[in-house]
């Protein structure tokens, strides 16, 4: 099994500051709409130069995402690290509730109503989807080791990652509107549950 090297001193403050630029758009994002905010803000936010935020970011739209394909890569690398013995689905599932577990915390109205308008823009459909793609493909890779298949040449490995990247997608986008809210752990693993399982029909 594959273990990853701790982070040193430098590269944890580099996360500390995109963590910190990445929320800072978020935040102002959602409260003015992604048109009404600058680079300059987002860095006056974060309490750093706009210069520092192009050392991090190309884009508004590049550090909102980035929050997103972060966490995405944790599920790639908690995968990694689950017991080789494990069934795929219950591996995948604890990899996935465990990185998106927000404890007790549910959105409110207002917060959710501002996400879903900010995820409408076409600029950050267009940076989640070219995000996302490479995201999945380091997805497949793991899955592929599991599986003792090959993610260059198996249809599997690929199809399981778009599966769960979907599935992701789909756990978050209900997440924002169920009402009364449920946790978004919960979603996932109904989700993740329903694609073990072949994925039946309602009855």
């Amino acid at each position: 099994m594959t273990t990853s090297r701790a982070p040193g001193h430098r590269e944890r403050k580099k996360q500390q500051t995109r963590e910190a630029l990445s929320w800072a758009a978020l935040r102002l994002a959602v409260e003015r709409g992604l048109g009404d905010v600058l680079v300059e803000d987002i860095a006056a936010e974060a309490g750093v130069s706009p210069r520092t935020f192009n050392n991090y970011f190309s884009s508004k739209a590049e550090a909102i995402v980035w929050r997103q394909l972060d966490r995405l890569h944790r599920v790639a690398g908690l995968l990694r690290e689950r017991p080789p013995a494990e069934p795929l689905w219950e591996a995948v599932t604890h990899a996935a509730t465990t990185t998106f577990d927000h404890g007790e915390s549910l959105p409110d109205q207002q917060w959710s109503t501002g996400v879903r308008l900010m995820l409408g823009e076409s600029e950050l459909q267009a940076e989640l989807i070219r995000g996302s793609a490479a995201v999945e493909r380091e997805l497949a890779a793991v899955i592929a080791e599991r599986t003792g298949t090959d993610a260059g040449r198996d249809l599997y490995p690929l199809l399981a990652a778009a599966a769960i990247g979907a599935a992701i997608r789909s756990a978050g986008e209900q997440w924002l509107r169920t009402d009364p809210p449920v946790p978004l752990p919960t979603l996932l693993r109904d989700a993740l549950d329903a694609l073990a399982a072949g994925l039946p029909a309602p009855e």
